[in-house]
């Protein structure tokens, strides 16, 4: 092995020196770079020495006495940095096989912010709709933010990398937070892994925003009491009940005597419950609502999706798999 932890080293395209933190394999090591980490390949890296053994030595002038008046201002465009969005990026390590051949062994998985923003962000990702791993942290401007690793194996199982990132800190101006999630399919993998050999590159990237996301003009519904007159929701926001985040639909949760009720009454007092946090979910400007109405016959689910279809609020929703609530809960996920 030609380097190893601890050794300076020079990246041969920038000309800047960096130390080696990780060796990865036997092609490529983890360098830092004036406090950045990044892969590379050996043959893009060399010693020092012989750079700094040819270059002319700077002869530094005797002091003179500055005032602040004299100052040379800083030229700050040389120091901006070019912003290209928030990446999600692989980077492969390989081993040997039987035959002696380079195989993908893991992917380690980075967020890579691009941009001059701080965001703190939700990560979770889903295997076959599964959650399997989740993450709430910071990722820094200009910054590469380590998430985890992947057994190459577990990449044939649909993955589903999901964030939702906010702006640290609170920018009036902008959304309050900015959902997105990716997927990957086998071939689309191969595809990139490939490139990137023919490239020499050691991750690729996919883009999960180039920027983030103004805050959209609010549209405050109008709704209509028992007696039909109308009402602004802004003005009696305040006065509302909190809206939930989890709304159950057993009907012993939403009645004492619930025992002598028919079949029809008990649907009509979930539906109404439905309703009312529904559009309290609304109101409040939340971004996704669980509906739990349990496995039964489907009368109540296909009640609620049956409504839901009709809701111009509604982006998707989903009965999948849930870890609390298994096949019996439906999740709404809102535009406005």
């Amino acid at each position: 092995m030609k380097y190893q932890l601890g050794d300076t080293i020079l990246i041969l395209h920038s000309n800047e020196e960096g130390e080696v933190v990780e060796i990865i394999n036997e092609k490529m090591v983890m360098v830092e770079v004036d406090g950045v980490r990044f892969p590379v390949y050996m043959d893009q890296i060399d010693f020092p020495y012989f750079k700094r053994f040819t270059e002319k030595q700077i002869v530094i002038p005797k002091k003179q006495k500055v005032y602040v008046d004299n100052l040379k201002k800083e030229d700050v465009n040389k120091k901006n940095k070019v912003s290209s969005g928030v990446w999600i990026s692989f980077l492969p390590v390989f081993d040997k096989d039987v035959f002696d051949d380079d195989v993908v062994e893991k992917f380690k998985i980075y967020l890579s912010n691009q941009t001059a923003g701080t965001y703190h962000f939700s990560y979770d990702i889903k295997f076959k709709e599964i959650q399997d791993f989740e993450l709430n942290n910071t990722v820094l401007p200009f910054n590469e933010f380590y998430l985890h690793d992947i057994p190459f194996e577990d990449m044939n199982d649909s993955p589903k990398f999901e964030f939702d990132f906010s702006l640290t800190p609170v920018d009036k101006k902008k959304a309050p937070h900015f959902e997105t999630s990716f997927k990957i399919k086998a071939k689309q993998l191969f595809q990139k892994i490939e490139e990137m050999k023919f490239k020499n590159e050691p991750t690729f990237s996919f883009l999960l925003f180039d920027k983030y996301p103004d805050k959209m003009e609010e549209i405050v519904p109008e709704y209509h009491n028992t007696q039909g007159t109308f009402y602004n929701a802004s003005r009696i926001k305040e006065k509302l009940e909190p809206a939930r985040s989890v709304v159950d639909l057993h009907i012993e949760k939403l009645v004492d005597n619930w025992k002598g009720l028919t079949n029809f009454e008990i649907l009509n007092i979930q539906l109404h419950e439905f309703e009312k946090y529904y559009h309290l979910a609304v109101v409040h400007r939340q971004p996704n609502l669980i509906i739990i109405h349990g496995v039964g016959t489907g009368k109540l689910r296909n009640e609620i999706h049956e409504i839901l279809k009709t809701k111009k609020e509604v982006r998707t929703f989903a009965n999948q798999y849930h870890s609390n609530f298994g096949f019996g809960a439906t999740e709404i996920f809102f535009q406005y």
